[in-house]
């Protein structure tokens, strides 16, 4: 039987921790029941250093029950980084991983179905929310515009995928040679290949406690995801920096008529908007040009993604 690692990123979950672990802990124990997974599978919560109890709950949980496992980081890096910490940590004791938040909106009882997906040749099982009834309006048209652009940035992404999913220990052999600083595990997963599958399931509510991923975290998400994948971006400035300068050559042939014709100060207005225009869209290619150089930048320095600050195992009272 496959030993099966649960891998949950938590930042501030104090409130929801013990209801997670309680179904995790059922949800696990039912597994090995049924023998689909073998009696070495465990849980491991990685703290991303949360400014709540939650590394202490982590501990008290590692000490009642040694099914689950702890990971704490020396200081916040991001969910992402977090992730990433998780998986490389579990694949050394793991045959299969699958990721998912503390929060409970991913259906726990998908993860049956992941597991028979895997049984059955899969090395990814993505899993996707079947619908989005649940979101606000403005949440849902603005994701799905999200995906649809990524598509056509050329970014080969899943619809309506997060982070919960299954992988095995061979695909996160080959993640870890994926080197890059800025991380969009959702787009970095389907550029590994491998035989993948999909599993449906009903988003829920968060149990308790508040989003960690507000407005202004999820755009700057969405920012990377693009930046990090595409060179699109870069190649419409080029088409918008050629249209303008063939708008600007009738601009040009449409001045020298009014000189001619004497009519000099009929322009006036239209210079003062293509003034503007331009300089507009010149400050946003440079922006969006600077932004491209400042990954370059993180990427260059090699700086760890993460540093891990504690570790709880099994048969571990106190922390490494």
């Amino acid at each position: 039987m496959k030993t099966l690692f649960i891998v949950v990123p938590c930042y501030n979950e104090e409130e929801v921790l013990d209801e997670t672990t309680k179904r995790l802990n059922d949800k696990l124990n039912n597994l090995i029941k049924m023998k689909k997974i073998s009696s070495q599978s465990k849980v491991l919560y990685v703290n991303d250093g949360s400014k709540d109890k939650t590394w202490e709950l982590i501990k008290v949980i590692h000490n009642n029950n040694s099914m689950f496992w702890g990971l704490s980081l020396s200081r916040n890096r991001g969910h992402q980084n977090a992730l990433l910490a998780g998986l490389m940590t579990a694949k050394e004791y793991a045959d299969i991983i699958i990721s998912m938040d503390a929060d409970l909106q991913d259906d726990i009882n998908a993860i049956d179905e992941m597991i028979e997906k895997y049984n059955e040749g899969s090395e990814i099982v993505y899993g996707v929310r079947n619908s989005r009834k649940k979101d606000t309006w403005f949440k849902r048209n603005t994701a799905l515009a999200y995906y649809r652009f990524l598509k056509f940035m050329g970014v080969d992404i899943v619809y309506n995928h997060a982070d919960y999913r299954l992988t095995s220990k061979r695909v996160l052999n080959e993640l870890e040679k994926y080197g890059e600083v800025n991380l969009f595990l959702r787009g970095i997963f389907p550029l590994i290949g491998f035989k993948h599958d999909v599993v449906y399931y009903e988003r829920h509510e968060r149990f308790a406690g508040k989003s960690k991923y507000p407005l202004k975290k999820m755009l700057h998400f969405a920012w990377d995801g693009i930046t990090s994948f595409s060179i699109k971006p870069i190649k419409m400035v080029l088409s918008i920096g050629i249209i303008i300068f063939v708008v600007s050559l009738f601009v040009m042939v449409y001045s020298l008529i009014v000189k001619l014709l004497g009519f000099t100060v009929s322009g006036w207005t239209f210079i003062v908007c293509s003034i503007w225009l331009l300089a507009g869209v010149q400050m946003l290619s440079i922006g969006l040009i600077g932004e491209y150089v400042g990954k370059i930048y993180s990427e260059t320095k090699h700086r760890p993604r993460y540093i891990i600050d504690e570790t709880l195992k099994e048969n571990q009272n106190k922390s490494k």
